[in-house]
């Protein structure tokens, strides 16, 4: 499997899927794509028409958007084991995935992914903060729904690894939670593969001042 991505330091949406894949042990190649960088859309164009990263790219086929390459990789090689295996739970987590994929719009603006900075005393408007508090509230009922004391859904899933860009914008902001929310981000930045992304953000040198990538 190759897995395209665009810079560590700010593609939350590659994040997603190289998390899922490395959490789980799988081998692939990573292809990182600077982005916006000279001739870098039209090499991400070559993968993929859309124009976006990541894209996955296995057995003939090419796999685009991060929910789709997370679902195909817990489909082809985790034997369902990328989702909880309980139903209830199961539900849960993908409508919790489904609304992070298309939702939390101030969140994303105003907090952009960027692993190498740290915002001291940064003011939170009262849009990002109602989806901070969506969050938040979704953690929790993810976690009291589970009982665990680990990952949201007991064990590491997609749902994590889709909240982990959200993981790194809170703590990078500095934004203060509720001590079991702030056990669980400690959890999931102290995971190797969390570590391994974030030594990699930290040897980049590109700046981009895109709100979003």
């Amino acid at each position: 499997m190759q897995l395209v991505i665009g810079n560590h330091n700010y593609s939350s949406w590659s994040l997603r899927a190289w998390l899922l894949l490395r959490q789980f042990e799988l081998d692939f190649e990573t292809v990182r794509i600077a982005l916006f960088t000279p001739g870098s859309a039209e090499q991400i164009k070559s993968y993929n028409p859309a124009g976006k990263v990541p894209v996955l790219l296995d057995n003939g086929l090419t796999i685009w958007d991060s929910l789709s390459i997370c679902e195909y990789i817990s489909e082809q090689h985790l034997d369902g084991k990328g989702w909880p295996a309980d139903p209830a739970l199961r539900a849960h987590a993908r409508s919790s995935c489904a609304e992070m994929h298309t939702g939390f719009m101030a969140l994303r603006h105003a907090m952009p992914m960027n692993c190498r900075r740290t915002v001291e005393n940064v003011v939170i408007s009262a849009e990002v903060q109602q989806d901070i508090n969506r969050i938040l509230q979704l953690w929790s009922g993810a976690l009291n729904l589970s009982a665990s004391e680990q990952f949201l859904y007991g064990k590491f899933s997609i749902a994590d690894a889709f909240y982990a860009p959200v993981v790194f914008r809170l703590t990078g902001y500095g934004v203060s939670l509720p001590e079991q929310l702030q056990a669980y981000c400690d959890r999931v930045l102290a995971l190797p593969a969390c570590q391994e992304w974030l030594k990699l953000a930290q040897e980049e040198s590109e700046v981009i001042e895109e709100e979003e990538v």
